[in-house]
């Protein structure tokens, strides 16, 4: 029987997977990274407090990008390339959603409506993550292997949504309501379509890696496609839903040091 945790213990137990997975997951963490880094240098004067909160991010996830370099040398395994059309962020990018980096490799402030649609982007995918990290800790999270790693980074995706969650609700009752809505609709009817994309993208790769039949790269397919169906039909909302978390300044601290592997 098919089902998320056999699924990704069998990804888990071979090499080669396992190398292809970890090796998304921190070309992705290392991407956002670098996108956090840039917004907090260009973030415009009037939002300057912003700014440590969106350096926090961006290392947050330079972290999560070294734990999972780190999983992949302690296997012996070095990182791959990652095929393009299980890039995440640069697909959405591609959309039109979020900051491009074009804009963000030039040297020049940002606007408030640019910070606006970066956090309304992130709240969209920030819930993304945080339910998949969400999902790995319930199967995995005493793995001896990467149960230490993976409870760091759900915690981190935890603060992050959170964060996302505390600046859009200040910043719509100052004034930038109506276009926190209408971006994080765009972003999220968008972000649902290159997951579906993307996770077909994964699935098939894995399943060249991992020798599956026909009959069960069909059913993972459908799956995906099912999901999808829901999430167009109605499952978006709670991607756009807004409410004051219970972690109140998330991400106001230092950086949680990543553990020795």
């Amino acid at each position: 029987m098919l089902s998320a945790r056999s699924l990704f213990q069998e990804i888990l137990d071979d090499d080669g997977s396992f190398q292809l997975f970890c090796s998304i997951a921190a070309s992705g963490e290392a991407q956002g990274g670098w996108e956090n880094a840039r917004i907090a240098a260009l973030v415009p004067e009037s939002m300057r407090d912003l700014a440590p909160k969106i350096t926090r991010h961006g290392a947050d996830e330079d972290k999560h990008g070294r734990l999972f370099n780190a999983l992949l040398k302690k296997r012996g395994l070095a990182p791959v390339d990652v095929p393009p059309d299980t890039d995440y962020t640069m697909l959405l990018e591609r959309q039109g959603i979020g900051l491009a980096h074009e804009k963000l490799r030039r040297d020049e402030p940002l606007s408030e409506e640019d910070i606006v649609v970066y956090l309304s982007h992130s709240r969209v995918t920030e819930q993304r993550a945080a339910g998949q990290m969400d999902m790995l800790v319930k199967y995995f999270g005493d793995h001896p292997e990467i149960g230490r790693a993976i409870t760091m980074i759900c915690d981190d995706e935890d603060n992050h949504l959170a964060y996302c969650h505390e600046e859009l609700l200040r910043l719509a009752a100052e004034g930038h309501g109506r276009t926190i809505q209408r971006v994080l609709r765009e972003s999220a009817l968008a972000e649902i379509k290159v997951y579906r994309d993307v996770s077909l993208a994964v699935m098939a790769h894995m399943g060249r890696l991992l020798h599956w039949p026909k009959a069960k790269s069909a059913a993972l397919a459908a799956g995906i496609h099912a999901m999808y169906a829901y999430e167009r039909f109605g499952g978006w909302h709670r991607m756009v839903s807004l409410r004051m978390p219970e972690r109140r300044g998330a991400l106001d601290g230092p950086v949680t040091e990543a553990p020795a592997f």
